[in-house]
């Protein structure tokens, strides 16, 4: 876990679809004229049957794709986060999940990966969105493996997903061996006075670089991948926060309604002793700008989770 390893969780999006698509004439692929983003175009050339690009019409995707799950496919659709979320979140809530349907839904770029893009395609509120959904399954992968995994278990299950990944090449954290189920998280290190719970390999990463950091100076963190935001692991959470002094939730999203929320919840709500904190976007619009420069902007950096967990377990009690 954690070399140095860059994979694409596009390509790892791609080759579990087209797999898919090998056993299941009911796997249909749509794009909103970002194939050359997505790299479905291998998809399309071997599928054609079971590709449609709706063009640049998000809404309407969704709407062709709830329409197609009616008549029996298992869609998925993806887009750039931002449209994936904002623009179609009412064709998505009401044809897809509302009417009981089986729609998969991609959000590529989220949070600060979308850098140069700008805030007008900087989706920080994608998850606050869409956790309100009723029964919606939210997912967000960690690497390759985790991504191509992950989307095998969503065309698996009946009922609506929206899926989180960015574009760019990210560090394999885990083995081709490694198994994932929806609404199970993944402990990647154990330790006894603070644990990082994570969403997304951009948080894991820098919670990495921030236990090294740590552990110089005598700090034993620990870190947990979430994978699934809803159903979230309740039971992994509290397992970890029964053992450390302070729990710290970490999202590239705002931290509103989203995974920060989330861990308040259920750390309030089984009457958890640990101190909590968050590290996320807080109450701000996104800007143009690059992807390391975003993330020492909106506080999403290792040296952020050190400073976190220094201050959360210097305060009494």
């Amino acid at each position: 876990m954690g070399n140095e390893e860059l994979k694409e969780m596009r390509a790892a999006y791609v080759e579990a679809v087209t797999a898919l698509a090998e056993k299941n004439k009911n796997i249909v692929v749509l794009e909103a004229d970002l194939t050359n983003c997505t790299n479905t175009g291998s998809f399309k050339k071997a599928f054609p049957e079971q590709f449609v690009n709706v063009g640049i019409a998000e809404a309407n995707m969704v709407g062709i794709a709830s329409g197609l799950s009616a008549a029996g496919k298992i869609p998925f659709a993806s887009s750039f986060g931002c449209f994936s979320s904002r623009r179609v979140h009412d064709q998505f809530f009401i044809s897809a999940n509302y009417a009981k349907l089986n729609v998969k839904l991609i959000g590529m770029d989220p949070g600060v990966t979308a850098a140069t893009n700008g805030g007008t395609h900087m989706p920080f509120e994608d998850l606050a969105l869409m956790r309100v959904i009723p029964h919606l399954t939210i997912i967000e992968p960690s690497d390759y493996y985790s991504c191509k995994a992950l989307t095998k278990e969503a065309a698996e299950l009946y009922g609506c997903v929206y899926m989180r990944w960015p574009r760019k090449p990210v560090p394999v954290l885990y083995s081709e061996s490694e198994s994932f189920k929806i609404g199970k998280a993944k402990l990647l290190k154990e330790g006894k006075d603070v644990c990082f719970v994570c969403l997304g390999g951009f948080m894991v990463n820098e919670a990495l670089k921030a236990r090294e950091e740590l552990a110089k100076d005598g700090v034993d963190a620990g870190i947990v991948d979430v994978l699934t935001l809803k159903p979230i692991d309740k039971e992994t959470i509290l397992g970890q926060a029964g053992r450390v002094k302070a729990v710290i939730s970490a999202e590239n999203a705002q931290i509103a309604c989203g995974l920060g929320s989330a861990v308040a919840e259920i750390l309030a709500e089984n009457g958890a002793g640990c101190k909590f904190a968050r590290i996320g976007i807080r109450d701000e619009f996104g800007e143009v700008g690059s992807q390391d420069y975003l993330a020492k902007r909106f506080g999403l950096t290792a040296g952020k989770f050190v400073e976190t967990a220094k201050e959360l377990l210097k305060q009494p009690g």
